[in-house]
């Protein structure tokens, strides 16, 4: 099962994180699918860089998004493109391979 969710890239008391893909099972800074994105909290405001259309293909390929991913303010993953029911999983939506 694949995970949207942040790593921790920066130093000691300077947050700085990627958005990736990663295994659930693995740790947070484990090895990533890919880097689908940015967060650094320290600038005001905050800044947010999502590449939106490889969120889209992840999620289309069953990525869940963390808790963290969903509430951001700037998130690109809308409910609409998340899978809402069961009886969806197994299909494929897009003619793409993940």
């Amino acid at each position: 099962m694949l995970a949207i969710r942040l790593a921790r890239i920066g130093k000691k008391k300077m947050p700085f994180y990627r958005v990736v893909v990663i295994d659930k099972r693995r740790p947070r800074n484990g090895r990533t699918v890919e880097v689908v994105g940015t967060y650094d909290p320290l600038k005001k405001p905050a800044e947010v860089k999502l590449n939106a259309e490889r969120i889209k293909y992840w999620l289309g390929c069953g990525a869940q998004p963390s808790d963290t991913d969903r509430r951001s303010p700037r998130a690109c993953i809308r409910p609409e493109a998340r899978r809402t029911s069961p009886a969806s999983y197994g299909t494929r939506t897009s003619e793409t391979s993940c």
